[in-house]
C-alpha cells in the first residue's frame, strides 16, 4: 500500500511539473494586461462569507438561506455582474413544426420547436429547440438541455434537423452541415435520458455589436443603443433564452420538467451557472470549463481575470457595464464565484474542468466549490470535501456539489459525457 501511495505521489509530482512547463508556454500578456500562471504569485485574498447576511447576522437555517440570504446574493450578481433582464414575454409563442419523428434507427423520438420571442414571427427573434426522448419511455423523461455554440444541425448528427442559421455581417444566413464536433445523443437515450439543444446565436450574436441584432435590442429604452449600467449583458440574454426553452418544456408531456439539467461550456458554462442561479426551475447544472466570472475565483490572480474579461477589446459586452468597475478592484467586489455556486443549493451542480486549461484556472474552480460548501452543508449535502486539489480523472467527487477534471485543456471531451450521464443518473435517481 505504501508503495502504491509513493507511486501515486510521484505520478502527481511529474504531472504538476508537466503542467508548470505547459503553463510557461501560455500567453503572458492579453489585451495589454499581464497573466499570472505561478501559484506562488497568486496573492492573498479573503472571500466574502456566503452565509453572512447584509444585516451582519449569520444564516441560521435552510429557510433563512432561501428566503433572505439567497435573494440578497442573487440581486448582487444581477446588479454587479450579469445585469438585470426582462421576464417572460407576453407575446411569446411556440410552433412545434416536427411533432415527433423516429430518429437514431428508431431509438428516439425527435421533436423540433420554434420559439418566437415576439409577436412578429417574421423577425429574427426566434430560437429553434430540438428534443429527443427515448422511444421506449413509459413516463415523462428526464432531460439534458445543452446550450450550444453551433446550430442544432451542426451539433447533432441527424439529417432530419432543420439546418438553422448563423450570423454573418449582421444577417442570418443558412447554416452548413458539419461532420465534426457532434454530440453522441444515443449515449443519453440508451440511459433513459432525453437530450435537447438550442443554439446561443439564435438568441443574440456573440459579438460586441450583437445587441443591434439580438433580443436585447427589443428591450432597449427609446433612443438607446446600449444597455444601462446594471442592465443585462449577452450572458444574461443567452440565459434568458434558456428560460424560454424551459417555458416550452413545461408544456411538453413527454418531458419531466422537474428533471431538466442544463449544460454549457466556457462562456456558455458561465451562462448555465447564471441560469441555474436565477431560474430555479432547472433542477441541475453542469457547468463546463466556465473559468473566470464563472466558477473560478476572481480574487485568485491566476489565468484570466476580471480585467481581461471586461476589457473593451474583449468580452465586456457579455456583462452588465457596471462589472467593468471591478477590473482592477476585485477585492472590492461584494461577491465572488463561490457565492454564484452557492446559489444552486440544494440542487446538484457539477463543475467540469480541464487539467491544462490554465487560462480558466481549474484549481480556482475547485477552491470555489470548497468555499461554497458551507451552504450545501446547511442542507446536509455532500461537496468536494476538504482534500487538497486532486489530480485529473478523479471521478470520486460526483457529489451534489461535484467536480470533475479531465486530463486536457479547454474543451468538453467525448468521455466527459459519460461523467455527465453518471451525474444525472445519480442525482435524478435513475439507477
Amino acid at each position: 500500500m505504501r508503495t502504491l501511495k509513493l507511486f501515486a505521489l510521484a505520478l502527481f509530482f511529474t504531472m504538476m511539473c508537466q503542467v508548470k512547463s505547459r503553463a510557461q508556454n501560455a500567453p503572458t500578456l492579453v489585451a495589454g494586461i499581464p497573466v499570472n500562471y505561478d501559484e506562488s504569485k497568486v496573492g492573498d485574498y479573503i472571500l466574502p462569507d456566503p452565509l453572512l447576511k447584509s444585516n451582519g447576522k449569520k444564516v441560521s437555517s435552510r429557510k433563512d438561506w432561501m428566503e433572505n440570504r439567497r435573494p440578497e446574493i442573487l440581486r448582487i450578481f444581477e446588479q454587479e455582474q450579469f445585469g438585470e433582464g426582462p421576464g417572460k414575454p407576453m407575446e411569446m409563442s411556440f410552433n412545434v413544426f416536427d411533432k415527433g419523428t423516429p430518429a437514431f434507427r428508431g431509438k428516439a423520438i425527435r421533436k423540433q420547436v420554434r420559439i418566437y420571442f415576439t409577436k412578429d414571427t417574421s423577425s429574427n427573434h426566434k430560437m429553434d429547440l430540438v428534443i429527443y426522448v427515448p422511444t421506449n419511455a413509459t413516463k415523462p423523461s428526464p432531460l439534458l438541455l445543452a446550450l450550444s455554440f453551433s446550430p442544432n444541425s451542426q451539433a447533432i448528427d441527424d439529417p432530419g434537423i432543420c439546418p438553422g442559421t448563423v450570423w454573418k455581417d449582421g444577417e442570418k444566413v443558412p447554416a452548413t452541415r458539419s461532420a465534426i464536433g457532434k454530440v453522441d445523443v444515443e449515449r443519453y437515450i440508451s440511459n433513459g435520458i432525453g437530450y435537447a439543444s438550442v443554439y446561443y446565436g439564435d438568441i443574440e450574436p456573440d459579438a460586441k455589436d450583437g445587441i443591434r441584432y439580438g433580443i436585447r435590442s427589443v428591450y432597449l429604452k427609446s433612443g438607446a443603443t446600449q444597455v444601462g449600467q446594471n442592465e443585462w449583458g449577452a450572458i444574461s440574454a443567452w440565459s434568458w433564452g434558456l428560460s424560454r426553452a424551459m417555458d416550452y418544456l413545461e408544456t411538453d408531456k413527454s418531458i419531466n420538467s422537474n428533471m431538466v439539467a442544463i449544460q454549457g461550456a466556457s462562456r456558455l458554462g458561465k451562462t448555465v451557472l447564471w441560469t441555474g442561479s436565477r431560474d430555479q426551475r432547472f433542477a441541475m447544472v453542469i457547468a463546463s470549463i466556465s473559468g473566470e466570472s464563472g466558477a473560478a475565483l476572481s480574487r485568485r490572480d491566476f489565468g484570466e481575470t476580471v480585467a481581461h474579461m471586461t476589457d473593451t477589446s474583449r468580452y465586456f459586452y457579455q456583462f452588465a457595464p457596471r462589472y467593468h468597475q471591478y477590473s482592477h478592484k476585485v477585492n472590492q467586489m461584494p461577491m465572488d464565484s463561490h457565492m454564484l455556486i452557492a446559489l444552486m443549493a440544494p440542487r446538484p451542480l457539477l463543475l467540469q474542468t480541464g487539467s491544462t486549461d490554465f487560462w480558466s484556472d481549474p484549481k480556482g474552480e475547485y477552491l470555489a466549490a470548497q468555499a461554497a460548501q458551507p451552504v450545501y452543508d446547511l442542507f446536509g449535502l455532500e461537496g468536494v470535501g476538504a482534500r487538497p486539489f486532486q489530480p485529473p480523472q478523479d471521478d470520486t467527487m460526483l457529489s451534489t456539489l461535484g467536480y470533475y477534471m479531465h486530463e486536457g485543456g479547454h474543451t468538453v471531451l467525448p468521455e466527459d459525457h459519460e461523467v455527465f450521464i453518471r451525474f444525472i443518473m445519480k442525482h435524478f435517481r435513475l439507477d
